[in-house]
C-alpha cells in the first residue's frame, strides 16, 4: 500500500504553473503523505529520488517528458513506482500509458495503486522512455525553445519539422540490429522504446513500452513534396513496403556514422554516434489506468498472432 510519495514538479514546464492542488488533494485524501522536494531544476530530480528512496513508497513526477527522462536513472536504481502528473507540452509517455492530461484524473490513477512494469531503453548508458533520434529529429529539438513551446504548444513540433527539413543534409549510417547489418542513406533515424514521441507521433503502429524490443525506422532522402506524402505514415507509424523507409526490430542496436552525430532521447541531447542501444525490459514500475492493462493484454495477443503468422 502506498503511504507516502515524493513529489517532484518541474514548475518551468509548459503547464508547470498550473494549479495542481486539486490533484494533490485527491492523493492526500486517499491517505498518502506527500513530501514536496521543492525542486528548481530538472537536473536535481535524480539526486532527490536517491536521497528520499528509503523514506517514501513511490515517486510522483509533475512535468513533461524531459522531467521523466531525468528521473529514469534513479527510478531504475531504486525500484520505486512512478506516478505521472502530465504538465509538459508533448506528454508522450503519459499518452503511451493512456494517462489523461486532466490532473485530477491522473492523480486518481496514482490513488488506485495499479502499477505495471514498463521497459526502459538506453543509448550509450543514457536512459530514455520514448524515442531517440539521429538526424532531422535532432534539428527539430534544436529549434524547440521554451518560448516556442509556451506559445504554440504541441503544434510547435510540426512547425519546427518543416523548418528543419529545408536545411538538413542526408547522411550514411551502418546499423546492426540483433546481429543483422545494414547500411542506409538517411535523413532521419528513430529508435523507439515506447510508442509515441514528438507530441503524438507513433514510431510504429505495433510498438508498445512493454514488449522488450526497440522499433527503428530510417527515412531515405526525399524532396519536400514526397516527404509531405509520407507524413501521414510518419505520424501514425504505419509504414508500407513501398515506402522509402528501412524498418528494424530488436533488443540491441548499434548505429555508426562517418562523423559523430548528435543523439537526442526524449527530446534531450544525450550523446553522439557511434550509438549503442540496450533494452532494459520491465525496469520501471508505473501507475497506470485499468484500461491500459486491458489494452496491453490485447496488444500482446495480437503481436503473438502476427509473430506466429510470420514464422
Amino acid at each position: 500500500m502506498t503511504r507516502s510519495a515524493l513529489l517532484l514538479i518541474n514548475r518551468k514546464s509548459r503547464n508547470g504553473a498550473t494549479d495542481v492542488e486539486a490533484g494533490l488533494a485527491c492523493i492526500q485524501q486517499a491517505g498518502i503523505d506527500i513530501i514536496d522536494a521543492g525542486l528548481e531544476r530538472p537536473d536535481q530530480i535524480p539526486e532527490a529520488i536517491r536521497r528520499h528512496a528509503d523514506h517514501v513508497d513511490c515517486v510522483i513526477v509533475g512535468g513533461g517528458d524531459g522531467s521523466l527522462n531525468a528521473a529514469a536513472p534513479a527510478l531504475v536504481e531504486t525500484g520505486l513506482p512512478l506516478g505521472i502528473l502530465p504538465l509538459g507540452t508533448a506528454n508522450d509517455l503519459a499518452r503511451t500509458l493512456a494517462i489523461p492530461t486532466d490532473i485530477e484524473a491522473a492523480a486518481q490513477i496514482i490513488v488506485s495503486g495499479i502499477w505495471h512494469h514498463i521497459d526502459v531503453g538506453s543509448v550509450n548508458g543514457h536512459y530514455f522512455f520514448n524515442v531517440a533520434n539521429i538526424g532531422l529529429g535532432v534539428q527539430v529539438t534544436h529549434q524547440l525553445s521554451p518560448d516556442l513551446k509556451q506559445r504554440w504548444g504541441v503544434i510547435c513540433y510540426a512547425r519546427s519539422l518543416v523548418s528543419a527539413f529545408r536545411s538538413f543534409n542526408p547522411f550514411h549510417a551502418d546499423i546492426v540490429c540483433d546481429g543483422r547489418r545494414h547500411r542506409v542513406r538517411s535523413i532521419q533515424i528513430a529508435v523507439g522504446n515506447g510508442r509515441y514521441y514528438g507530441g503524438g507521433m507513433a514510431v510504429d503502429d505495433e510498438a508498445s513500452i512493454d514488449d522488450h524490443r526497440f522499433f527503428l525506422y530510417s527515412i531515405e532522402p526525399l524532396d519536400f513534396w514526397n516527404m509531405l506524402r509520407l507524413a501521414p505514415a510518419v505520424r501514425t507509424g504505419t509504414f508500407k513496403e513501398h515506402h522509402p523507409v528501412h524498418l528494424e526490430q530488436g533488443r540491441t542496436i548499434e548505429i555508426v556514422t562517418r562523423k559523430p552525430m548528435i543523439v537526442t532521447a526524449d527530446g534531450e541531447i544525450v550523446t553522439r554516434t557511434p550509438a549503442r542501444f540496450t533494452m532494459h525490459g520491465g525496469a520501471v514500475q508505473v501507475f497506470v489506468p485499468p484500461g491500459y492493462l486491458h489494452k496491453y493484454e490485447e496488444t500482446r495477443h495480437v503481436a503473438e498472432k502476427r509473430t506466429a503468422a510470420r514464422a
